[in-house]
């Protein structure tokens, strides 16, 4: 089926039987092949009698070749796959395998991509970024003292860097258009955190999708908002730049070189919000995150911080 999408990926009209001189097989299975492009990957493909076929609109596939054009200093290993469960779950994978980290992967989409709190994300085919980086942490907890919002500040920056304005970042793991997600992180860890570990750092970005009904919340794109068509091989490229930076401001100096920054960057600062945790709810007025990363609130006149995990953030009505 993939050799079929890339001979279509072009946009341009395509006749049964070149198709079918180039794949090796008949007319017939080609007819095959494109209903099972349609259906399986959610595509748009264009009959047209006399003209042939002809994809909705260009693809663009992510490609090692591609990235390594773009890229400009150390360039991780990756692996690309077409269709996965997760990212995250085979990057988990490749760590029980032994494969030594810093390493990258990728996905077209996602069968079972996983946010926050079990939720899903939703994954369609070749339009968004499904990216999960691995890293080793040899002791010291301070190394992953708020290193999800380290992340987000590295991924907004890479957003604006496309020319997105009005990207910011909310506690602890979204990045928000307004009140329109537009990326999210999930953090995995694996190993002993005081001695030798894993930590799988899942990033979610909405890049070219346009439409799509299976999303339960408020969401934008990249596209949406730069109005253009991203090429998603030169965002992981920029993608890695910008983190290889952060991260490594972060391994030197902790988040506390960040806070001020993430702060800044904290689209709901000064606003009245809930924090939820199962049945529990806590009122307050966010003041910021502290030198790890936790959030402060002001709470009946005294300021708490409260540490991520199973918790929610919420706009209240009084905001």
């Amino acid at each position: 089926m993939l050799k079929l999408l890339n001979l279509l990926k072009d946009g341009r009209f395509h006749s049964g039987q070149a198709l079918g001189e180039a794949l090796g097989v008949s007319r017939s299975a080609v007819w095959k092949q494109l209903q099972h492009l349609e259906s399986e990957l959610n595509l748009v493909i264009h009959k047209v009698r006399g003209r042939g076929y002809q994809l909705a609109a260009p693809l663009t596939l992510l490609e090692s070749q591609s990235i390594a054009e773009y890229t400009q200093g150390e360039a991780w290993p990756l692996a690309i796959h077409d269709a996965i469960d997760s990212t995250n779950a085979e990057a988990l994978r490749c760590i029980g395998e032994g494969r030594p980290a810093p390493f990258v992967v990728l996905a077209e989409r996602q069968s079972a991509g996983r946010g926050r709190r079990g939720r899903q994300w939703i994954s369609p085919f070749a339009e968004n970024l499904y990216y999960s980086l691995v890293l080793r942490v040899d002791g010291g907890m301070r190394q992953l003292e708020g290193l999800s919002l380290v992340v987000g500040l590295a991924v907004m920056r890479t957003l604006q860097g496309f020319g997105l304005v009005g990207v910011g970042l909310k506690w602890p793991n979204d990045l928000l258009v307004g009140q329109q997600k537009i990326a999210g992180i999930l953090l995995e860890l694996v190993g002993d955190p005081a001695d030798v570990c894993h930590v799988v750092l899942g990033i979610g970005i909405n890049v070219n999708m346009q439409v799509n009904d299976q999303v339960d919340q408020q969401w934008t794109s990249m596209r949406r908002e730069a109005g253009m068509t991203i090429d998603r091989n030169r965002l992981v490229a920029k993608l890695n730049q910008q983190l290889q930076h952060e991260l490594a401001r972060h391994r030197r100096y902790g988040f506390a070189a960040f806070q001020e920054e993430w702060e800044q960057a904290n689209l709901w600062q000064g606003r009245a919000v809930s924090l939820v945790a199962g049945s529990n709810r806590i009122d307050g007025v966010v003041l910021g995150v502290d030198g790890q990363g936790a959030l402060r609130l002001e709470v009946d006149g005294v300021e708490k911080s409260f540490s991520a995990g199973e918790l929610s953030l919420r706009l209240r009505d009084d905001s």
